[in-house]
């Protein structure tokens, strides 16, 4: 008869504590007295039950009191115990309480830090109120400076203030190029701010090369070359190493020590970039964003010399890591909705981010002083407007002119035959709308998706395609013009950017990331596996209007990237050098001519070119010598426009009060 639930025990361990003995006493006593314990069928070693009772009644035939019992082993038999053993174990127990306690009071702690806001109690001062706008706020280790970017007089100045007297002075007067780039910490300062360190490109060098780092005396004065070759750096805490990275491709990171030569200790997977070096409080550690520029990133660190450790998993938007006290990380990150980015914090000891900002402000730059009582940090609030600006005969100039929209915002713009398809937000999600006739209609959204890169129109203009990321996953999704019969083309692969029709409208091509290398891929739309194209860094497609090939977008390598082509069936398709700067990835042909529309010029200020490809030689097969080079002309338009966010303020952000003076920034 099966014993009763509650007398049975199931375990050595459970036996073992009935009868008060260690494990290995009581396996012992089965083997060599007959101790009752019971194995299941397939008597698998330690599957083992047993009676309490049957237990009970074996402990006491085997007491030396019990009529032709067996005495108990020696070995079993309680021993008095010395004084000083005794007082041995005393003291061990009372250590064992103490780090119990130790432990608690840690992970208290650690919990209570994750709980807590780290930035409750700071107090919120604007810096500036400039017409204009403001970028890349950097705070002197001392806290007493600040630096920042603002076009207040016209172009892209470095700027700086002494916190707390009102004054700002124009350190460049439009005297450097170049100087916005939101992937790089573009300003910060030396360790007795004396100078102010700034990334800029070297005046006398080509467009894609010459990237440098600058110093500038904070007291004013000329710009002076501070580190050829190196886009970002951080001295250490006690100024005997510097890390910093160069704009080759990986984003190979240094660190030199005075007087010698800096030793490469990382890189970054092919088509990967590795920004914002920061020493950890201690100098141990080297914190870095590592990722897919520009949305698919996250925090890292290593030691010198040993593997490098993944701290984040947002892979979004992230940048400018820096320590608000010896275990608190702060940095920016969009969220899985891909707003923001905002303000995260996370305890490097438990490795458990946490986000700290909320409402309607997001944020560009982050930096800290050395003890942390100060921050400083630009704030954005951006609206995005579509404007119209037509393709003038060459020597007529072109009047850009702003499209009026229902909605509160608009991105990605698609021409169709007679209608105009775009993505506008709201509540968190993102949705496509369709513009004919001056009356706008939302097509198609979903709570909490977010539209990746932008739609596509077929070659007919009769489907959309569009790929979608919806919690933490990526979906491609066909419809009709009218939003109607939704399908699901794909759902397994990572998509990245815009996708593009084929021309028959049988298939879509769209960048998947592979392990973390954006390739475009051929998705049929009636079923079928998707197959490579292009098994290289390869990003938004556009197909030309003859259907005989496709351009895209190739790997960053410091700020710029090439633009290359493909037939369609996977052959390289010759095309004329031309390299673009960072936020130009979006490429257009005039209907019905060989001529493709680019955005060409500086990262913060770029026109539109026209490039002539009917000039160029076409087949790939064709000998070099027959290819030559396309006419590149600008489009003349008025007045001119510069490419930028909307104006903002910079803001101290906290500190400790009393005294208290954060740094905190909009832009």
């Amino acid at each position: 008869m099966a014993d009763p639930p509650d007398d049975r025990l199931d375990s050595w361990k459970d036996i073992a504590a009935h009868l008060k003995r260690d494990v290995s006493t009581v396996q012992r006593w089965e083997k060599r007295e007959g101790m009752p314990v019971h194995r299941h069928i397939h008597d698998k070693l330690g599957s083992v039950y047993a009676s309490r009772a049957e237990l009970d009644a074996w402990s006491r035939s085997r007491s030396p009191s019990h009529a032709g019992g067996e005495a108990s082993d020696e070995s079993d038999a309680p021993r008095p115990v010395p004084s000083g053993r005794r007082r041995f174990a005393w003291l061990a127990l009372a250590c064992g309480i103490l780090a119990a306690l130790g432990a608690a009071v840690w992970l208290l702690d650690g919990t209570d830090t994750n709980r807590r806001n780290p930035l409750a109690d700071a107090r919120f001062t604007h810096l500036t109120d400039f017409d204009g706008s403001e970028h890349a706020a950097a705070i002197s280790r001392d806290g007493g400076f600040v630096a920042f970017l603002c076009d207040r007089d016209g172009p892209t100045d470095v700027w700086v203030t002494q916190v707390g007297t009102g004054q700002f002075h124009n350190l460049t007067r439009g005297g450097i190029r170049e100087l916005v780039n939101p992937s790089l910490r573009t300003l910060g300062f030396s360790s007795d701010a004396t100078l102010v360190f700034l990334w800029a490109r070297r005046p006398d060098v080509s467009k894609a090369g010459g990237i440098s780092v600058w110093a500038v005396p904070t007291m004013g004065g000329p710009p002076r070359l501070y580190l050829e070759d190196v886009a970002e750096l951080d001295w250490s805490h006690d100024g005997s190493r510097l890390v910093y990275h160069t704009p080759a491709a990986g984003d190979p990171l240094f660190v030199k020590e005075r007087d010698r030569p800096g030793r490469q200790i990382f890189a970054a997977p092919a088509g990967q970039h590795a920004h914002f070096p920061l020493w950890s409080p201690d100098d141990r550690l080297i914190y870095f964003v590592q990722g897919t520029l520009p949305d698919a990133m996250d925090v890292w660190r290593l030691e010198p010399g040993a593997v490098p450790e993944r701290l984040t998993f947002h892979n979004s938007r992230v940048s400018h890591p820096t320590f608000r006290d010896q275990r608190t990380l702060l940095y920016l990150a969009t969220a899985a909705d891909g707003s923001g980015p905002w303000l995260y914090a996370m305890d490097v000891r438990r490795r458990e981010p946490q986000r700290i900002s909320f409402g309607v402000e997001t944020y560009t730059s982050l930096a800290a002083s050395l003890d942390g009582s100060r921050l400083v940090a630009t704030v954005a609030n951006p609206k995005g407007t579509l404007w119209r600006v037509p393709l003038p005969d060459k020597g007529d100039t072109a009047v850009p002119r702003r499209i009026t929209l229902p909605t509160v915002s608009g991105r990605s713009p698609r021409f169709g035959a007679s209608s105009l398809l775009y993505v506008s937000s709201k509540g968190g999600s993102d949705g496509i709308w369709k513009l004919a006739d001056e009356t706008a209609a939302e097509l198609w959204s979903a709570p909490g998706a977010h539209v990746v890169g932008g739609p596509a129109l077929s070659r007919d203009g009769r489907r959309i395609a569009v790929s979608i990321e919806e919690r933490g996953r990526t979906r491609l999704l066909a419809m009709d013009e009218d939003g109607t019969d939704v399908q699901v083309v794909d759902e397994s692969l990572d998509l990245r950017g815009a996708p593009a029709w084929a021309p028959d409208g049988q298939s879509i091509v769209v960048a998947a990331s592979r392990e973390g290398v954006p390739q475009l891929m051929r998705i049929p739309i009636h079923g079928g596996a998707p197959a490579a194209l292009v098994p290289e860094y390869a990003l938004d497609p556009t197909w030309s209007p003859d259907g005989r090939f496709l351009v895209y977008s190739g790997a960053d390598v410091g700020t710029t990237f090439v633009v290359k082509a493909v037939s369609g069936d996977g052959r390289p398709h010759r095309l004329p050098d031309l390299t673009l700067t960072r936020g130009a990835r979006r490429l257009a042909f005039v209907p019905g001519r060989g001529a493709l529309v680019v955005l060409r010029g500086e990262i913060a200020h770029k026109d539109f070119w026209l490039v002539d490809l009917d000039r160029v030689g076409a087949p790939s097969d064709r000998p070099r010598s027959r290819v030559r080079r396309p006419r590149l002309r600008r489009v003349p338009r008025r007045p001119r426009a510069r490419v930028r966010s909307s104006p903002g303020e910079l803001r101290r952000r906290p500190d400790r009060p009393p005294p208290a003076l954060g740094s905190g920034a909009h832009t």
